[in-house]
């Protein structure tokens, strides 16, 4: 009788934690869906507004293309660097993850120190988000978008930390998951800011 009362506790153990997993990973997917609706409604806005430019400068004289590729190339290159901690996640190679996971926080960290630079080197040559419509969709599109790269950053910083702490559980591994879905969907967003606000803005 005892044995089929701990097989019972333990059954309903494991449908809770199943329930539980279930439900974050429902609410997380909300979240992608929140933020999906929330950049879609800044790229209509800079769609709206990206030719209003007060008979200031337009796309063509004050952005850099070069500079707009490289930080392309290392945000697409930190999507790769964290698929390959996922992968050595799951292979349950602790020192792999953490490594790739600090590799991938140089290039996420580079990419927010480069927009950054550039954010500044505009307020200082006089292009402010308060010189035009078209300037203030910009920062605040590309900036928002920004500010949710810096968010992941700190989200890994404190993931690398558990990993280190308590190793690759359930837990931690189900926390490198939803940040694999968290940082590709920002890879997703910024091939939009690069082909609609920096690409189009050039032709």
């Amino acid at each position: 009788m005892s044995s089929i009362a701990h097989h019972s506790t333990a059954h309903d153990s494991a449908h809770g934690h199943h329930d539980t997993q279930s439900t974050i990973v429902f609410g997380f997917w909300i979240y992608i869906m929140s933020d999906c609706i929330l950049f879609a409604t800044l790229f209509a806005t800079f769609a709206v507004l990206h030719t209003h430019t007060l008979g200031g400068p337009g796309p063509k004289e004050l952005f850099s293309m070069p500079i707009v590729l490289a930080e392309t190339f290392i945000l697409l290159t930190s999507s790769f660097t964290y698929g390959l901690a996922l992968l050595a996640a799951f292979r349950k190679h602790q020192r792999q993850v953490i490594g790739f996971l600090i590799v991938t926080f140089i290039l996420g960290l580079s990419f927010v120190v480069i927009e950054v630079t550039e954010f500044t080197h505009l307020v200082h040559e006089g292009h402010s988000w308060r010189s035009s419509a078209f300037l203030s969709s910009f920062f605040t599109l590309v900036g928002t978008h920004g500010l949710h790269v810096t968010l992941g950053l700190v989200w890994m910083l404190g993931l690398m930390i558990q990993v280190k702490r308590h190793g690759l559980t359930h837990v931690t591994q189900r926390k490198l998951t939803a940040l694999s879905l968290f940082w590709h969907f920002l890879d997703i967003v910024w091939i939009f800011v690069f082909t609609i606000v920096y690409l189009m803005g050039m032709i």
